[in-house]
């Protein structure tokens, strides 16, 4: 028992602004469903997940760059251009579409792969490089969709945005009704496509040794580089995931608007949200420390601030600036830990 207790206190120690990120999350989140008119239902859940998986997607796009101690300006605009992609192909037979979902993945990777590739062996800074390359993706967004529209299939975008007992009821996997399935049928469906994707694809990877090496590079990449890790390995298949996860993004909001939109400043909007959100979820900017599951965490803080909006009289003139402000106050969480750091070795305990 005390073994146990040990192991639970050095855990809070180690995650401490994970666990402090997951508190604020339930404390906001049921306050909103208190003073929200409808209260608590599987409506108002559904369009809350809704409108967080982007977002979710985006930061978790974001994470990996960062672990390695540098920042991915492109994941915006791989999620713009993506969704123009999605628009374009995600419709007609279920080939056809599981072909549009399969290319639009593999579009967001290969530009992910094409960042680590320039990153490495160009010996540039990310932060440049991604600022250029996502330059390049917008100007292939509005070169797709020069003007917003486009078709996702409909019975996809129906059973992707609603509830478990849709997405069966639609593609007539099983009885909807049957009794075993009843208690879960609630559940919205966007919830355990974000779900799944961190835990089939980000969980297996941060076990991997490459991901045990973005963790050791945003730590100390010399000690990194003496210990014989693959660095460029790594940081190649950190900025491909890093796409992977923006693509996923992409889509999601293609499926969920059923169309694509080229639009500069919501690539912007959504970048810069990807890296608060990053920060809130207790990575550091510093790299080696934090994870996708905790930037999850902090996507959802971010969206669940906006909710308040909805229900809490504020003068529309007042949002922006008030999100702005939560923003700034996010990414400067990332600087205090460094400004309170008296040895540097300290930054990397």
């Amino acid at each position: 028992m005390g073994n146990v207790v040990r192991t639970l206190a050095v855990s809070f120690r180690q995650n401490r602004a994970f666990y402090g990120a997951l508190a604020l999350l339930l404390v906001i989140y049921l306050i909103y469903h208190g003073l929200h008119p409808r209260g608590f239902s599987s409506a108002v859940l559904i369009q809350n997940a809704n409108e967080t998986v982007a977002i979710a997607f985006l930061a978790m796009a974001q994470t990996v760059p960062v672990l390695l101690g540098g920042l991915d300006l492109s994941v915006g605009a791989v999620m713009t251009l993506t969704a123009c992609i999605a628009s374009e192909l995600v419709n007609g037979s279920p080939a056809e579409i599981l072909f549009g979902v399969a290319t639009t993945l593999l579009a967001g990777t290969a530009f992910g792969l094409m960042n680590g590739v320039i990153v490495v062996y160009g010996r540039l800074q990310p932060i440049i490089v991604t600022l250029a390359t996502g330059a390049v993706a917008i100007g292939l967004a509005l070169f797709i969709r020069p003007k917003p529209g486009g078709e996702i299939d409909p019975d996809l975008n129906w059973a992707v945005t609603n509830s478990l007992w849709d997405l069966v009821d639609t593609y007539q996997l099983f009885d909807p009704d049957a009794a075993w399935f009843v208690p879960f049928g609630w559940i919205p469906t966007p919830f355990v496509v974000l779900i799944s994707m961190a835990c089939l694809v980000w969980i297996p990877f941060r076990k991997s040794v490459t991901g045990r090496t973005v963790y050791a590079i945003g730590s100390a990449e010399g000690a990194a580089y003496m210990s014989g890790l693959p660095i460029n390995r790594a940081k190649i298949v950190a900025f491909a995931l890093a796409g992977f996860f923006a693509a996923c993004g992409g889509l999601y909001l293609a499926v969920q608007t059923s169309s694509g939109n080229a639009d500069v400043m919501q690539a912007g909007a959504y970048t810069l949200n990807s890296i608060a959100a990053v920060v809130l979820g207790g990575t550091s900017l510093l790299g080696g420390v934090g994870g996708a599951i905790a930037s999850l965490v902090g996507a959802c803080i971010l969206r669940v601030i906006s909710f308040y909006f909805r229900i809490v009289s504020i003068d529309p003139l007042l949002q922006p600036l008030i999100e702005g402000v939560v923003l700034l106050a996010a990414v400067s969480l990332g600087a205090l830990r460094t400004l309170r750091v008296k040895n540097n070795l300290d930054l990397f305990r």
